[in-house]
């Protein structure tokens, strides 16, 4: 039967609507729904200072490494952040917390009430305690031996206080240097008679230098117990958080007693 053009037109116009129609339906599945990106994982910004080994320390690329650094970068595995590293002198190390150039520090720092009033801690996450360093030869017992001695330190350190208090203020038998290392090696060329500092750093140095000669001496009736912490800017308390919980968990499943083994020999 044949067609009127005008149902001829009409079936076409038709025709054509319905296959418009299956186009823009295919075409509207083939688009993919736009996805949400995933939230990026925030990096702070940690000070060190490195030349307090074996806390931290630069390798051959100067890149900060020991067991702060270690400590560290699994609490920020376990805490879902992540950290960089910024080697950064012990004398300006307080500073570049409070002026915000840093979010947090780890460099051996014991956890005082006089640091508590202007920063915030985490957690101790290692206990220390202060020895003396003489000559093989020297005859120091006890800290009180070392009055009328000239006795280094490192300039702020918890052993620098100590010392203070012993010696007085203003002392002109007191040495003050950048680091532990270089007063130690003062103490090896002669220029003081004894070192007053942590024992991690002098049980490492003496290990590594054993024929200059030299001993330790511990008096736990002088040296109380000290607490490393990290520190953050007072009032981070997102911050703290975020770090406290990744200590906690680094120590309930074994990553901290790995690391301590790794630097220390022994386990904790």
């Amino acid at each position: 039967m044949k067609l009127s053009r005008r149902n001829l037109v009409l079936g076409a116009l038709l025709s054509a609507f319905v296959l418009t129609g299956c186009g823009k339906k295919e075409e509207a599945a083939n688009v993919q729904a736009p996805t949400t990106p995933a939230a990026e994982v925030k990096e702070y910004v940690v000070g060190t200072d490195a030349a307090y080994a074996p806390f931290e320390f630069e390798n051959d690329q100067k890149q900060a490494e020991g067991f702060d650094i270690d400590v560290v970068t699994a609490i920020a595995d376990k805490a879902g952040i992540k950290v960089k590293f910024i080697n950064t002198p012990w004398e300006g190390i307080f500073a570049s917390l409070n002026n915000g150039d840093r979010d947090a520090l780890v460099s051996a720092i014991t956890i005082t009430d006089e640091r508590k009033a202007s920063m915030d801690f985490s957690e101790p996450y290692f206990e220390a305690r202060q020895l003396i360093v003489v000559a093989k030869d020297a005859k120091v017992a006890k800290f009180g031996d070392l009055k009328g001695m000239k006795v280094a330190v490192q300039t702020g350190t918890t052993g620098d206080e100590l010392v203070q208090k012993l010696l007085g203020k203003t002392s002109a038998d007191i040495k003050r240097f950048e680091s532990t290392p270089l007063a130690l090696k003062e103490l090896e060329s002669g220029g003081v008679q004894a070192v007053v500092a942590d024992n991690g750093v002098v049980i490492n140095y003496l290990k590594n230098n054993a024929d200059k000669g030299l001993i330790s001496v511990e008096d736990k009736d002088s040296f109380h117990p000290e607490y490393y912490g990290v520190a953050v800017k007072k009032g981070n308390a997102e911050l703290l958080g975020k770090i406290n919980e990744g200590l906690k968990a680094i120590k309930a499943d074994g990553t901290y007693d790995k690391i301590y083994a790794k630097w220390f020999g022994e386990n904790k």
